[in-house]
């Protein structure tokens, strides 16, 4: 009985031995990735300190021809930060951008459009733009307001019109092939529906989701989407980078 009892106390001891081991490894690798993390942003912040104060010299010069439409997509809870998108906005229009379209989830930005606008001396709302504004203005700012339900209305519309033509076109000459839609009959039946917005080549994510949100797929087959981080901590160094990344991206794959 006393074997059997020292054999268990040592198996206590050891395991407890083996758990603050563990544990102190647990928290020695937490150690390492938090510094690790934290050199990172510390390089990260001093990169863009670097782009945005003009050291860098490469990221100068960019090609933003090949930048036709850039989409803001911003998580709705930081989406009612304002003045942080209005900054954003001005940011983008010191570079040169020409076409922007601003979206959430909720429609947070679409409700604060006036507010925005009122800090933008060169903005004109895609929706209010005549046809001629929306094929090339140079000398102001599109800006193109979105949300979720919009993209669920689009479709909606563009299913129920793509129904009823080729529900007549079925009665009239009884066209069996005519009931099968694809991609260009959807794309054509939401440009009648009004759903006219430039398909973005570039798509920007403020928030701690690393996705689209919710943002109409079917103008975003060809895009390049990237990360930026939570709104609050947005840099106009950042913002050049991620520009100056595609616009090199997509002149390599020109050639």
């Amino acid at each position: 009985m006393e074997l059997r009892n020292e054999m268990q106390r040592a198996y206590c001891c050891i395991a407890q031995i083996g758990n603050l081991v563990l544990l102190l490894l647990w928290h020695i690798l937490h150690f390492i990735v938090s510094i690790f993390y934290f050199v990172l942003g510390i390089a990260r912040v001093a990169e863009s300190y670097f782009i945005s104060s003009g050291f860098l010299k490469k990221y100068k010069s960019l090609n933003l021809g090949k930048l036709r439409c850039l989409a803001i997509v911003i998580e709705s809870e930081e989406a009612y930060q304002t003045l942080q998108v209005i900054e954003l906005l001005q940011w983008l229009g010191a570079i040169g951008v020409k076409s922007v379209c601003l979206y959430d989830k909720e429609g947070v930005m679409k409700k604060s459009k006036q507010a925005i606008l009122g800090k933008l001396n060169n903005a004109v709302i895609f929706e209010e733009s005549g046809e001629n504004d929306k094929l090339v203005d140079h000398n102001h700012m599109m800006l193109e307001f979105a949300s979720f339900s919009d993209g669920k209305e689009a479709v909606t519309k563009a299913a129920n019109l793509l129904f009823m033509k080729y529900l007549k076109l079925n009665k009239l000459a009884g066209d069996q092939e005519g009931q099968i839609f694809t991609e260009p009959h959807m794309a054509e039946a939401l440009k009648a529906i009004g759903c006219k917005g430039a398909d973005p080549d570039l798509l920007l994510v403020y928030g701690p989701a690393r996705c689209h949100l919710g943002f109409a797929v079917w103008r975003i087959r060809y895009t390049e989407i990237v990360h930026m981080g939570p709104l609050k901590s947005m840099r106009y160094g950042s913002l050049i980078k991620a520009i100056y990344k595609f616009t090199m991206v997509r002149q390599n794959y020109g050639k």
